[in-house]
């Protein structure tokens, strides 16, 4: 989107650019859709928010939990995970935080998104969280940009400083990339589930990299070796963003479950970082009393070498004992698997391959 309160408008006449004027057709449409779906998101938030309200006003705290957790249960069973506990309450925080914004959602579109609205509730300070909300609104902040302007303090030194506009240049330099993303909303699973649809970051994903992972799901079940299908793209959902694992399996001779991340390019050290992260997130979130701790692997695929990478925290080296990697599939018997794939993939796409 362009601007605050500004929409792009279709011509009334044809230009002399049929390139130009088809992109101005489907931008136009596809910003429009965004706009009426956004809306609707919104009011359905917030209308939750006040029914929860309403029901926990005056009751103990006791009830107030099990009356979540239990609509919580039913209502995920039946419409996704947009109805955990985490998220009833963060309705109930955004109909009291925003206690007038129904009035504008029939009036006019909304350019922010829930997430957007979700972010600013991390805010405490009213002052800073009117700013930010304004800045957002006149400015077309995207989500990203927003969240990192939050946790950079921009309010707070955008007041103190004596040259706002050099603070302001900096910001949009560092925040340029954040603003490229026209198909943030499409990729956005909160928007996914609103719809009826299976949230995926399929969208994201390169053909090469679906092909890979559809095949060592199945890979890993022919093994034999005690694994079992648990999910794909694993949904895992913060109170500041959403992330996806590729695969999830659990193995029963470990007595643990085991996250598969695959990667296209050369192996970083942020790759690690994520994996880690990943399981020590499923550790906390997921993994029932009793379980051993989760177990991470790295797949990268290049042209050039595949590296599998074993990642596991808390430095609990009695999960890479014989036993352990006896029942995980070995590096050569991964890269032998991402080998196949690719050459599979690229014999039916040559004009992908670049070797």
């Amino acid at each position: 989107m362009t601007s605050g309160d500004q929409s792009l408008r279709i011509p009334e006449r044809n230009s002399d650019d049929i390139e130009r004027d088809a992109r101005i057709i489907i931008e136009t449409c596809q910003t429009e859709a965004y706009r009426s779906v956004n809306a609707q998101l919104l009011r359905r938030n917030w209308l939750l928010g006040k029914r929860l309200s309403d029901e926990l006003l005056g009751t103990d705290d006791s009830y107030g939990k099990g009356m979540m957790k239990n609509l919580s249960s039913k209502l995920k069973r039946e419409y996704g995970d947009s109805f955990s506990v985490r998220n009833l309450y963060s309705y109930v925080q955004f109909y009291k935080t925003f206690p007038n914004i129904l009035n504008s959602l029939s009036s006019q579109s909304p350019t922010l998104s829930w997430t957007h609205y979700r972010t600013l509730l991390r805010v405490t300070d009213d002052d800073a969280r009117k700013w930010y909300l304004s800045e957002a609104t006149a400015n077309c902040w995207s989500v990203r940009m927003l969240d990192r302007n939050i946790s950079t303090q921009y309010y707070y030194r955008m007041m103190k400083t004596p040259d706002p506009k050099a603070v302001e240049n900096e910001m949009l330099t560092k925040t340029k990339e954040y603003q490229n993303d026209k198909l943030e909303f499409i990729k956005n699973p909160i928007v996914a589930e609103f719809l009826g649809m299976s949230p995926s970051t399929k969208y994201m994903e390169s053909d090469l990299e679906t092909a890979i992972i559809d095949n060592i799901q199945s890979f890993l079940l022919e093994l034999g070796r005690g694994f079992a299908f648990v999910a794909r793209q694993k949904h895992i959902h913060t109170e500041c963003s959403d992330y996806y694992i590729d695969l999830v399996f659990y193995n029963f001779e470990l007595d643990c479950f085991v996250l598969i991340d695959l990667k296209t390019g050369r192996l970083e050290h942020q790759d690690v970082g994520q994996m880690d992260m990943y399981v020590r997130m499923y550790d906390e979130m997921v993994l029932p009393k009793g379980k051993n701790p989760t177990l991470g692997i790295i797949l990268c695929s290049e042209t050039d070498q595949d590296v599998i990478h074993y990642s596991v925290l808390n430095d609990k080296d009695q999960l890479f004992t014989a036993k352990y990697l006896l029942h995980l599939p070995s590096q050569d018997e991964l890269r032998r698997e991402i080998e196949a794939q690719k050459a599979i993939y690229y014999s039916e796409h040559p004009e992908e391959d670049s070797e």
